[in-house]
């Protein structure tokens, strides 16, 4: 289906900074890392954000790179999919 490893290399791409070691395949870090950020984990947790918002920075983060819109599309997706499976926050 999707190339796990040149998205994760492209969400990278969003994020300077942020190191992303594959642990066990490309596509369990990339869905775990938009699900860590959807959830606010990296923040504190009285100043989290709800999913919905964070969904909505993500999106504006990927439709402000300078990927393809082809890679955006399938990002924006991915980040759709995981949110809806994720169930704190809404």
């Amino acid at each position: 289906m999707d190339n796990y490893d040149y998205l994760l290399q492209q969400y990278r791409s969003l994020w300077s900074g942020r190191e992303l070691a594959v642990q066990e395949s490309s596509e369990r870090t990339l869905k775990q890392a938009m699900r860590s950020e959807l959830l606010d984990e990296y923040t504190h947790p009285r100043l989290r954000r709800p999913v919905y918002e964070k969904f909505f920075l993500a999106v504006g983060r990927i439709l402000d790179s300078s990927m393809t819109d082809e890679d955006k599309l399938t990002l924006i997706r991915m980040y759709k999919s995981v949110a809806e499976n994720t169930k704190e926050g809404k």
